[in-house]
């Protein structure tokens, strides 16, 4: 019996995903629930796994083609199932150990990539048409990922002849290859310009550098420096693309700053960092402080927390916070629900969760949508100072940036302080100057005395 493998259901207005990549190949045997092909939409990224135990009959769609929602990819043979034969993951494992038994012959001396290897999408299509296995070329990109000029360089080796090394022309050549009054030879130079012919140079001179094998590969082979690769955008890196310019081009936004002293939160962490640490099992951040910062100001000034919603202002007595996570993939924006309830560790914990999965691309749409408040840290990268784009439908966003030693004044000596610069970009449609820049000050009032926080002050 053959079950059909569809595309499900991935969340409210999403209705086509793009296949990211298939775990398991045609004839491979698969366990119910098994992972067999990751999907990419434009909020996330997901796993799809097998419905039923089986063989993998059919795949209808390859990596990187977009579907609709519903749409078979797959077809998985149910009966093969009861045949005992391996699944895939199992037959995967014995392949590997048979692939580390070393050969007889010495072909084999060279270890091949795994077949899971990275592979540009320029060097799998070439791979593809010359029927090439991930095996069969040694990646030098980083990681030992494959690109287009190793497969370049494995078709050249195939090539009849490819394989002779050019032969080096004999003493008695290259001493002919001046006069007398040391004119040169007719050989051609470095550039491959022809050179002067000597007066009375040994024919037979002339004739052993004739003979001399050199044998190129093709040229179509050799890889340029100029060379480009298209790869198509995912949807996830589309949707990030839409979303950026549609906040450009609906709202009027517009972005102060500031910039804080962070001796205080420095010198909290530096006192209970041993203790929060063993308690919690995770270390005490800074974004911890801002998150509860950010929250205590948006309760000072509920318009910062409200969204444009036609012709009407949205103001929300909750407080869902987005902290921006950057991965790989793209940069991803998860919320923590009712962070106003949370304890400095359970937002910790949030966090490097959210995070941890955002890099594995294991994040539900929902935990990626409905944010009222965004936080991003440039810091972590070394950015000094930065505009941040509002998330639409929100209608601002804190920028964090690098802490740096630099001279203040206080008490008028001047002094070096660890400090920071911040940046809120908001929706001037609905917040004006004296409410982002009074709320940035409270941030900043907040951070640098953190015991304001406590008794709202």
């Amino acid at each position: 019996m053959s079950v059909e493998l569809k595309i499900p259901a991935a969340g409210e207005s999403i209705t086509e995903v793009q296949i990211g990549q298939w775990l398991v190949r045609e004839g491979d045997v698969v366990e119910r629930d098994q992972p067999v092909v990751e999907l990419e939409t434009d909020k996330a990224s997901m796993e799809l796994p097998a419905p039923v135990a089986g063989r993998i009959e059919k795949i209808l769609h390859a990596d990187g083609e977009i579907v609709p929602v519903g749409e078979v990819i797959a077809v998985i043979d149910e009966t093969a199932a009861a045949t005992g034969a391996k699944p895939a993951a199992a037959a995967t494992q014995a392949a590997a150990a048979a692939e580390q038994t070393p050969a007889p012959t010495a072909a084999t001396a060279t270890q091949a990539p795994p077949a899971d290897v990275p592979i540009m999408p320029a060097a799998r299509a070439l791979m593809a048409e010359h029927g090439l296995r991930p095996e069969d070329v040694q990646g030098t990109g980083p990681g030992g990922r494959i690109l287009k000029e190793d497969v370049l360089r494995t078709l050249a080796m195939r090539q009849p002849g490819a394989t002779t090394a050019p032969a080096a022309p004999d003493a008695a050549a290259q001493s002919a290859s001046q006069d007398s009054r040391g004119r040169l030879s007719p050989m051609s130079d470095s550039r491959g310009r022809l050179s002067p012919t000597p007066a009375g140079q040994s024919e037979a001179a002339g004739s052993r550098a004739a003979r001399v094998p050199v044998t190129s590969a093709p040229a179509e082979s050799v890889p340029t420096a100029r060379e480009e690769e298209v790869v198509p955008m995912t949807m996830l890196r589309r949707r990030i693309a839409e979303r950026l310019v549609e906040a450009k081009r609906t709202a009027a936004l517009l972005t102060t700053f500031n910039e804080i002293d962070m001796s205080q939160v420095i010198a909290l962490r530096k006192q209970y960092q041993p203790v929060f640490e063993k308690k919690y099992g995770i270390k005490l951040g800074f974004m911890s402080f801002f998150v509860k910062a950010a929250i205590d100001a948006l309760k000072q000034f509920p318009v910062v927390n409200a969204e444009v919603r036609g012709t009407d202002i949205v103001y929300k007595n909750y407080y869902d916070i987005g902290v921006a996570v950057s991965t790989e993939h793209g940069l991803v924006v998860p919320v923590l629900r009712d962070a106003d309830r949370m304890s400095f560790a359970e937002v910790e914990l949030a966090i490097a969760d959210l995070a941890r999965r955002a890099r594995e691309r294991k994040l539900s749409v929902e935990e990626l949508t409905g944010g009222t408040f965004t936080i991003s840290n440039g810091g972590v990268f070394g950015s000094l100072c930065s505009t941040p784009i509002v998330n639409p439908p929100q209608s601002a966003i804190l920028g964090l940036h690098a802490i740096q030693e630099r001279p203040v004044v206080r008490d008028g000596q001047i002094v070096a302080r660890p400090m920071m610069y911040v940046a809120l970009t908001y929706d001037h449609r609905i917040i004006d100057g004296r409410e982002s820049v009074t709320f940035l000050r409270r941030i900043k009032e907040c951070i640098e005395d953190p015991s304001r926080m406590l008794i709202e002050v």
